[in-house]
């Protein structure tokens, strides 16, 4: 895994966050419908991040859908301001669901994205979409979601196995406030608070190292060279030296994991 350029990659995300980048050819989009954000990736032809949209919601649990009406409009209201920022009409579309989800949850997604007005052209798991800009070859690359810890071990670049529980940023922060007696959602607000996120770690290890006793459990068996975590919950600093002492095994993770697995989703998507 080369760590130094799956960055570079995902800088280019981050700035088509607030810049709104050239492009060539047919536009696509990759759709992350997730516990804690739902956001919007489009590149290019050339695989080239073009504009992000993301907003912050509360529609899914667990990396499903339980507020469909809201999942609708927020997907729409996003693909809105993408087509207003790029003066032209997006169609093409991937989406993107927790390893092992039911044929009824994954037309869910669907459904909400085609809704939007969008043809979904594929549908992939979520550390296998995050793999595709990680290009890991010989591991595991786990994607901590709101909802969910996903995982996909690889061996030679090819996904031999995929795995999910339901234990994330939402689990966070409900320790979070119970661990300083405030509601969920000031949790919520301390969990991102900058100058707050060592000592949030220090409270919320536990669930932490639940996280890499799910990945130990799975991996078991299995020759296991690195580590790369994914998911907005990894934004938080020391998370993989938690994982990589829980199971002995080298851990890394990108800069701005958040963004990996949207980007990754959309590579996915119909040329």
């Amino acid at each position: 895994m080369n760590l130094e350029s799956a960055n570079k990659t995902i800088e280019k995300v981050v700035s088509a966050l607030e810049n709104t980048h050239s492009f060539e050819g047919n536009l696509r989009v990759g759709i992350d419908l997730g516990t804690a954000y739902i956001v919007l990736v489009v590149i290019d032809e050339t695989d080239e991040p073009v504009a992000v949209e993301m907003e912050f919601a509360k529609v899914l649990k667990d990396g499903l859908v339980v507020d469909y009406t809201g999942a609708c409009q927020i997907v729409k209201r996003l693909k809105q301001k993408l087509e207003a920022r790029l003066n032209v009409e997006l169609v093409k579309a991937s989406i993107a669901v927790p390893p092992g989800t039911g044929h009824q949850d994954t037309n869910t997604h669907r459904y909400v994205v085609e809704s939007a007005g969008f043809e979904v052209t594929a549908v992939v798991d979520e550390p296998t979409a995050a793999n595709a800009v990680m290009n890991l070859k010989d591991g595991v690359i786990v994607d901590v979601g709101g909802g969910t810890t996903g995982l996909s071990i690889l061996k030679d670049g090819e996904v031999i196995y995929t795995a999910d529980e339901a234990t994330g940023g939402t689990h966070v922060t409900l320790v979070l406030s119970g661990h300083y007696h405030i509601s969920f959602d000031e949790a919520e607000d301390l969990k991102k608070d900058i100058s707050k996120q060592r000592e949030v770690v220090h409270a919320v290890r536990p669930v932490f190292e639940k996280m890499a006793a799910i990945v130990k459990k799975h991996i078991e068996g299995y020759e296991i060279e690195e580590i790369c975590l994914v998911g907005g919950t990894c934004l938080l600093p020391d998370v993989e030296l938690i994982f990589e002492k829980a199971t002995g095994i080298k851990t890394y993770k990108p800069e701005q994991p958040l963004l990996v697995t949207p980007l990754g989703i959309a590579l996915f998507c119909e040329k």
